[in-house]
C-alpha cells in the first residue's frame, strides 16, 4: 500500500471514528425532561425507552415527545442530538421542519374565512383563482376529458380534487408535474400559474389522492384575505396562541436550536446552519413551509381539541372544528385506502386496539413528524424526528405504548 493510500485510509478511519464517537453522545446523553404539570400521572417511562432504542438503532438522531391527557402535560422530553456533528443535543425547545404538518393549519385558515362567509365550502376554486378556469383531466392516451363537476374549495381541503404532488406517483400527470414542479416556484402567483395548466389525474370528488392542494388552499387564503399566508397565520393564528416559534423560516437568532436532518445510517441530508428555512423570503407553502417547536404545536392541537377555543379565545365555532376533524369523503371513498378524511386531518374510522382509537385524527411531515389528537382519550401525541424518507416508525412505536399507558392507569388509578 503506498504512502498517499495509507493516509487516505488512515483519514477515512479518523473521519469514522469521529462519527461513531459523535453519535455515542446520542445514544448515552441523558433525555431533558419537562417538569409535568400538578395533577399528572399517567406513567410514559416506555416512551423514553422506545425512542431511545430508535437512536442506538441509528433510525433517528435524536427526538422530542409531548404528550397531554385530559388539559395536562404528562410527558415532554428530548433526546439524542438535534446535530451529531456538533454533538448538539436535542432539548425540549428544539425547532423541526414540521413541513405537512402546515397543512392543518392552513386548512383551519381557510375554515375561519369560510365561517366569516369570505368562502363557501363548495365554491368552484376558479372564483377565487381565475388561473383554474381551464382545468381537465388527463383521460385515456392524454385526452383531454371535461370536468363533470369544478374542482371546489371542499376538494381542496380533503384531497378529492384531482391534482397530485408527482413525487410519490410515475403516472403520466406525476411525470408532467415532475418537469417543472410547481413547489419550486419562486412565488405563489407562478406556482398556481403552474398547476393552472396541468390537468388533474382523476375527476373532481371521485377519489382520495395526496396532493398540492393545501398548498392551492394556501394561496386562496391569500387573495381572499388580502394578506401573505405568514401574515395571516401570525395575526390570527400564531400571536393569539402564543406560537412564539413556528414561522415559515428561522430567524439568525433562534439557528442554534434548530436541527440538522439525516437519512439512512444517519447521513447529513441538511446542516441546520446552510439550511434553506434560513431564507427569510421562503416561499410560504401552505402545504409544508412551517417550523415549530412540540410546545408551539400543542398550543394549535389544544385549539383543536377544545372545540376551536383556547384560554378564553375562540378562532373556530365547536361546529366547524367537528366537521374538520371527522370524516367528510364521499361514499365508498377512503383516504391510502384504509382512512377517513375531514378538512385536512386523517380521521381513524375504528379502532385498531392499541394502535389506533376510533376518532382519532391528525397528520404527518415528511422528516418523520408526527401529531396526534385522540377526542375520546382527551389525549394529544406529538412526536418530532427530522428523518428522511420519511418513516412512521416512531408514530408507529408510540402509539401502543401511550394507549397501553392510559388503559393502566384507568385501571389503577390510584398509581403514583
Amino acid at each position: 500500500m503506498t504512502r498517499l493510500s495509507n493516509i487516505v485510509a488512515m483519514s477515512v478511519l479518523c473521519a469514522g471514528l469521529g462519527f461513531w464517537t459523535r453519535f455515542a453522545h446520542a445514544e448515552s446523553a441523558p433525555a431533558q425532561t419537562e417538569r409535568l404539570e400538578s395533577g399528572a400521572s399517567v406513567e410514559l417511562e416506555t416512551v423514553s425507552s422506545e425512542v431511545q432504542q430508535m437512536i442506538q438503532s441509528r433510525q433517528i438522531s435524536g427526538a422530542v415527545v409531548l404528550v397531554e391527557h385530559k388539559g395536562a402535560v404528562v410527558h415532554h422530553t428530548a433526546h439524542g442530538l438535534r446535530d451529531i456533528e456538533s454533538e448538539a443535543p436535542m432539548k425540549t425547545d428544539t425547532i423541526f421542519r414540521i413541513y405537512s404538518m402546515t397543512k392543518p393549519v392552513t386548512s383551519v385558515a381557510a375554515l375561519m374565512l369560510v365561517e366569516e362567509g369570505r368562502l363557501n365550502l363548495d365554491d368552484s376554486i376558479d372564483e377565487h383563482l381565475p388561473e383554474f378556469s381551464s382545468l381537465h383531466v388527463r383521460g385515456f392516451f392524454g385526452r383531454r376529458a371535461p370536468l363533470k363537476q369544478p374542482v371546489t374549495v371542499r376538494d381542496l381541503l380533503r384531497h378529492t380534487s384531482g391534482m397530485t404532488y408527482g413525487f410519490f406517483g410515475v403516472g403520466p400527470v406525476d411525470l408532467m408535474y415532475m418537469k417543472s414542479h410547481p413547489l419550486f416556484s419562486k412565488n405563489s402567483e407562478e406556482m398556481v400559474a403552474k398547476m393552472g395548466r396541468l390537468p388533474l389525474v382523476h375527476q373532481p370528488g371521485s377519489k382520495w389522492r395526496y396532493s398540492m392542494s393545501t398548498d392551492v388552499l394556501g394561496v386562496l387564503v391569500e387573495r381572499v384575505s388580502g394578506q401573505s399566508l405568514g401574515d395571516f397565520f401570525d395575526e390570527r393564528l400564531f400571536e393569539p396562541l402564543g406560537m412564539i416559534d413556528t414561522a415559515f423560516s428561522i430567524p439568525d437568532e433562534k439557528i442554534d436550536r434548530f436541527t440538522s436532518t439525516y437519512g439512512i445510517n444517519l447521513t447529513l441530508q441538511e446542516d441546520f446552519k446552510a439550511s434553506d428555512f434560513r431564507n427569510q423570503n421562503r416561499f410560504q407553502s401552505g402545504g409544508g413551509g412551517l417550523v415549530s417547536t412540540a410546545a408551539d404545536y400543542l398550543r394549535f392541537a389544544k385549539m383543536l381539541r377544545n372545540g376551536g377555543e383556547l384560554d378564553g379565545r375562540r378562532y373556530l365555532s365547536a361546529e366547524t372544528v367537528e366537521m374538520m376533524t371527522t370524516n367528510q369523503l364521499p361514499k365508498g371513498v377512503r383516504a391510502q385506502g384504509l382512512f377517513g378524511f375531514g378538512l385536512g386531518v386523517r380521521v381513524q374510522l375504528e379502532t385498531w386496539g392499541d394502535k389506533a382509537h376510533k376518532g382519532q385524527y391528525g397528520w404527518d411531515g415528511v422528516e418523520s413528524t408526527h401529531f396526534w389528537i385522540s377526542p375520546s382519550d382527551e389525549l394529544v401525541v406529538i412526536a418530532l424526528s427530522q428523518r428522511k424518507p420519511f418513516s412512521l416508525e416512531l408514530r408507529h412505536r408510540l402509539t401502543p405504548v401511550v394507549y397501553r399507558a392510559l388503559a393502566d392507569h384507568q385501571e389503577n388509578p390510584k398509581r403514583p
